[in-house]
């Protein structure tokens, strides 16, 4: 099974969301809110599943800067100061999936 590519990132600050096109047809308009609280880092995840962080308090976060990293990834910087998730094209797919269906990741 090939991955999906994403073929547009999108970042509005308007409505607080990234809007992303993936190659298979997939659309999602994911949430600051939601890239901010579920970041890949360490920071949030913790190092396994129990030391989760819940991060609350961040409806109105912003993303100041987006950063490729190889070919497989963007680095988001929020304007909270949080800037050390890398956010790969399969985890951001999975993110606009449990978006669109209204859940949590």
């Amino acid at each position: 099974m090939s991955r999906a590519w994403p073929t547009r990132l999108r970042f509005s600050k308007s409505d607080k969301a990234l809007h992303a096109r993936f190659d298979d047809g997939a659309e999602f308009s994911i949430p600051f809110e939601t890239l901010r609280v579920e970041s890949p880092s360490a920071e949030v995840q913790g190092h396994s599943p129990d030391q989760k962080v819940h991060v609350t308090g961040k409806e109105n976060v912003q993303i100041t800067s987006a950063d490729p990293v190889g070919r497989y990834a963007v680095r988001l910087v929020f304007d909270d100061g949080h800037d050390s998730g890398l956010f790969t094209w399969d985890y951001l797919y999975a993110l606009g999936t449990a978006s669109r269906q209204g859940q949590p990741h």
